[in-house]
């Protein structure tokens, strides 16, 4: 829930910022101090500065760079930003010249600046010019009369001789601590109190450090010194953190740990339930630094107690990093003895340390951490909490086999156990019992069904769940076998939140290959969107949508109706932090609206080049990349030269990205990377490459359990379209003939279901097979029914096609005039499509 609550919090900034920024409103973000920010705040910048909806919009930072090294979080945030394209400018600010110094003490006196050179002349030299060291330094000079207001001549004088031997501390910290040594003892004793506090705080805590009422004089005077500075009713903030240093200097080094432990035990003694959730961060970051001073154990376990609850507080805060720090700090309070004797701390302490862990992306010290409730916990359920942030930590990082591995171990463990050699029989058996469990139920049972509640059948739908989710990725053939499983449990046991994505995924498989059940799956589609809505599941709708709008109603529902309804997935899918699966939503409707729909082209090309970034932007690596091939065949069509992986610094040919993908058994990126370049070879004429990628294709593993996207059925088509080619040309003339009429057999039965997506694609396959057998009569009515049907069902890109083929027919008849029309059809649609290389090639 905290990662989805972080991703969420920062989708819906960068909205926001994109809602606020227009040509004729643009919008200035400046945050300073950014040496300071922590890493979510530095990430929110960076997906700030590179979305590619945010326009009209200047962002400013400022930073001491003495204190950012090549390590620095900042330093890599700031490459990271640029490395995507973003303009930064850097604007090194150093001390005032001693010229601008002169300037500013003539403002400051109301003197003109001949009579205030010889002053000016001095305080450079003495302060280096530094803005802050000068203001204080002239407060001290009017403090100790050496600059003071002249009543009878009415202007400020100055003693030149007694400045120039004023003897000055080597930084401004330095200064302003000797000055705050002339105060009262009381007053020094508030500051420090104040500075160990933080930069902002209320005078009812500094009241409660001091055992007294932060009196008004004392506000009042650290106000009147250019100290403090009211930002609200009871809200002080120190001027400049300087200033707060210098009043924290105030402290003995080696009496501060004192310092901070008796501020934080005089905030926690005494004060009710409800005080100390008002001042728990207070209390906690002070009581933390006398970690080393406190030695009992009861106290150390109180402590751990009072840092889980700032973390948690945190946590639901989506203060992430601080979280962490909290929560890390408290499991250092712990001793080997702690999960005997505070069982309970010990496990809530670790349990959330570990989320926050896994939201901040340090999967490192995640591994390392989840080590300790492994081996202390006492029973199994009490591991699940640190395991399911591991899994989450393994998919985050790509680490699929390994994921899936630690899943199958864990549902082992809870009696779940997926057989390891995942043969034909044990595939069949499954089958049989799913079908057996749903036997006799109707879509009034299913969406009938009771709520699960056992707790050990809710963690083995998690873990399936999360299964599932990488086995899309590596094991496809895996996936059939888990979503059985889901299903019977959902049946046998009751429904939970991420039941309905197991009915959908279920609704995939029966309308693969293998079963070939459009109504059977279309009907575990609706029970899966009606189930989600029943439970109020809305962080499963963008992947319930990607799955049942992007596998499931291609097959009953025309295209173009299903590609809208990704778009809605994105959004809503964002709204509560599901960026993987709403990344996935763009990707699948990018994915039909290119291969199937014949979406405009120049439109769909900006839109992959900003879906591409945001992938990257938001670290979807696996989508990332599927969407740089997206992009690519794009950027082909249209005629440009451009590599999208060079937009990303990645330096690799079209060829070295498949045989990365191959080498690297990423089998749905590679399949992608062979359909579109058989997508794009056979459009621009290049036969032999389209029969090379056919036989690519055919490498990689079957992904029918694993669902087809549109990408999937067009290849069919052109599988078949390909088949005709070579068969015409007589080399392996048998093979290519089955190919083909394989392909035909499949578009049959899908157009007997959808005529709006299939029939345009049949009619151009019994063209194309007519021309082979040579029956010229029933080629040309094919022909011309192609064209037809593509134009009634808006496929431009295919009407296209179906022009082009047409005419090259008719040019085997030696209608050369007929075929001249037609070629000039095809053109005209392909300039509709935006295919600038298609209509360059049909021209000539």
């Amino acid at each position: 829930p905290s990662a989805a609550s972080s991703l969420r919090t920062k989708y819906m900034l960068c909205k926001l910022v994109s809602a606020m920024a227009s040509r004729s409103s643009p919008l200035v973000l400046f945050l300073d101090d950014l040496q300071w920010a922590d890493e979510t705040t530095l990430d929110l910048v960076r997906m700030i500065m590179t979305d590619p909806d945010v326009g009209h919009f200047l962002f400013l930072g400022s930073y001491r760079d003495n204190e950012v090294d090549r390590s620095h979080p900042l330093t890599c945030t700031l490459q990271a930003i640029q490395e995507q394209g973003v303009n930064a400018v850097t604007i090194k600010l150093g001390p005032l010249e001693r010229e601008s110094v002169n300037e500013l003490i003539s403002k400051t006196l109301h003197l003109p600046p001949s009579l205030c050179r010889p002053l000016s002349s001095i305080v450079h030299s003495k302060t280096g010019g530094i803005i802050m060291f000068i203001l204080r330094f002239l407060l001290s000079l009017n403090a100790d009369d050496k600059l003071w207001f002249n009543m009878s001549s009415r202007r400020w004088m100055y003693d030149l001789n007694t400045i120039r031997l004023e003897t000055i501390q080597d930084d401004v910290v330095s200064h302003m601590t000797k000055q705050m040594t002339r105060f009262p003892k009381d007053t020094r004793f508030g500051l420090m109190m104040a500075a160990c506090l933080g930069r902002k705080f209320n005078s009812t805590v500094l009241a409660k450090a001091l055992k007294e009422d932060a009196s008004n004089s004392f506000m009042q005077t650290c106000i009147d010194s250019g100290f403090f500075q009211l930002v609200g009713t009871d809200d002080y903030m120190w001027q400049h953190d300087q200033v707060q240093q210098a009043a924290y200097e105030l402290i003995p080094p080696h009496r501060q740990n004192n310092f901070h432990l008796l501020l934080g035990t005089r905030l926690y003694l005494d004060a009710t339930d409800e005080d100390v959730e008002e001042m728990i961060f207070f209390i906690v970051d002070n009581m933390n630094k006398g970690e080393k001073l406190i030695s009992e154990t009861d106290k150390r376990m109180e402590v751990a107690k009072l840092n889980l609850q700032a973390g948690e507080r945190a946590l639901s805060m989506s203060a992430f990093q601080s979280a962490s720090k909290y929560l890390m700090s408290g499991v250092s309070f712990l001793d080997p003895g702690s999960w005997v004797t505070h069982y309970d701390l010990s496990l809530r302490l670790y349990d959330a340390g570990a989320e926050a862990l896994l939201v901040n992306g340090n999967f490192t010290r995640l591994s390392q951490h989840v080590k300790e409730p492994f081996q202390n916990a006492i029973c199994f359920e009490d591991k699940l909490n640190a395991y399911t942030c591991l899994v989450r930590a393994l998919a985050a990082a790509t680490k699929y086999q390994d994921g899936i591995q630690l899943c199958l171990n864990i549902l082992s463990q809870l009696g779940e156990v997926i057989p390891k050699n995942r043969t034909g029989d044990v595939f069949q058996s499954e089958v049989v019992q799913v079908q057996a469990a749903l036997h006799g139920r109707s879509e009034g049972d299913l969406l009938a069904l009771p709520v699960m509640t056992d707790p050990n059948k809710l963690a083995v739908m998690t873990f399936l769940n999360h299964a599932i989710i990488m086995g899309f990725f590596v094991e496809p053939a895996l996936n059939a076998i888990l979503v059985f499983r889901m299903l019977r449990i959902s049946i046998e046991c009751g429904v939970c939140n991420v039941a309905p994505f197991a009915f959908a995924t279920f609704g995939v498989i029966k309308v693969s290959k293998l079963n070939g059940d459009v109504e059977g799956g279309h009907l575990m589609g609706r029970v899966a969107i009606a189930l989600m809505n029943r439970l109020g599941a809305t962080e499963m709708i963008a992947r319930v949508y990607a799955v049942t709008y992007g596998l499931l109603n291609i097959w009953k529902e025309p295209w173009q109706a299903c590609m809208i309804k990704h778009i809605e997935a994105f959004e809503k899918g964002n709204s509560v932090g599901d960026l993987e699966y709403s990344v996935t939503n763009l990707y699948v409707h990018c994915n039909g609206a290119i291969f199937g729909c014949g979406d405009e082209l120049s439109k769909l090309k900006a839109n992959l080049k900003a879906y591409t970034k945001k992938a990257h932007v938001w670290n979807q690596t696996s989508l990332w990349k599927a969407f740089v091939v997206l992009y690519q065949l794009a950027l082909d069509l249209t005629g440009s030269n451009d590599n999208a992986l060079e937009e990303y610094s990645v330096f690799m040919s079209q060829k070295q990205f498949l045989e990365q993908s191959q080498k690297s058994k990423e089998l749905s990126q590679g399949r992608l990377i062979a359909r579109k370049q058989k997508f794009l070879a056979f459009y621009t004429g290049d036969m032999e490459t389209a029969r090379e990628m056919f036989e690519v294709d055919k490498t990689f593993s079957s992904m029918d359990s694993g669902g087809r996207y549109i990408s999937a059925i067009v290849s069919c088509f052109l599988d078949g379209m390909i088949g005709f080619y070579f068969a015409r040309r007589g080399k392996d003339e048998e093979q290519w003939v089955s190919v083909a009429n394989s392909c035909i057999a499949s578009f049959e039965l899908w157009e007997s279901r959808t005529p709006h997506n299939f029939s345009n694609k049949l009619e151009l396959l019994m063209a194309e097979k007519f021309y082979y057998l040579g029956n010229r009569d029933c080629a040309l009515l094919h022909y011309q029914n192609a064209i037809n049907v593509s134009k009634k069902y808006r496929f431009i890109h295919e009407e296209g096609l179906a022009e082009e083929k047409y005419a090259t027919y008719l040019l085997h008849l030696h209608r050369n005039d007929d075929a001249y029309e037609h070629f000039n059809n095809a053109c005209n649609c392909y300039k509709k499509w935006g295919a600038a290389v298609l209509v360059q090639r049909v021209e000539k």
